[in-house]
This record gives C-alpha cells, sequence and structure tokens, in this order.
C-alpha cells in the first residue's frame, strides 16, 4: 500500500516547472508584441512554449 503512495511522489515537479515557463513565457512575448493581436497569440505561443522549445532545440542539433 505505501509503495502506490510514493509511486506519484514527484508528478508536481513536472507542473511546476511547466507553470514557471509558461509565466515566464507570458512576459517574454508580452514584451516582444506591439498590438492586441499580438498580445493574444504571445499567450498562445506561450501555452505551447514546449513544442517551440524541444524544436529548436533539435534543430540546433541537427536532428531531422
Amino acid at each position: 500500500m505505501s509503495s502506490n503512495r510514493n509511486a506519484n511522489a514527484g508528478a508536481g515537479a513536472g507542473g511546476a516547472v511547466y507553470g514557471l515557463g509558461f509565466i515566464g513565457a507570458v512576459v517574454y512575448y508580452w514584451q516582444t508584441s506591439d498590438g492586441f493581436w499580438d498580445h493574444i497569440v504571445g499567450i498562445l505561443q506561450a501555452i505551447v512554449w514546449p513544442a517551440f522549445f524541444v524544436y529548436d532545440v533539435l534543430a540546433s542539433i541537427g536532428a531531422s
């Protein structure tokens, strides 16, 4: 029974990292936006920032 409680012990850490990354991405995209729709697009980009990050990392190492 106690092994089931320990199975999800670190599960909250991923959500915290994503949350901090989301806040940072919103601030970054908000500062680089000019108009209303740019701000909306910036918020949408902040939601999917991990996909942009992984794509850029793979592109920089030359993965196809």
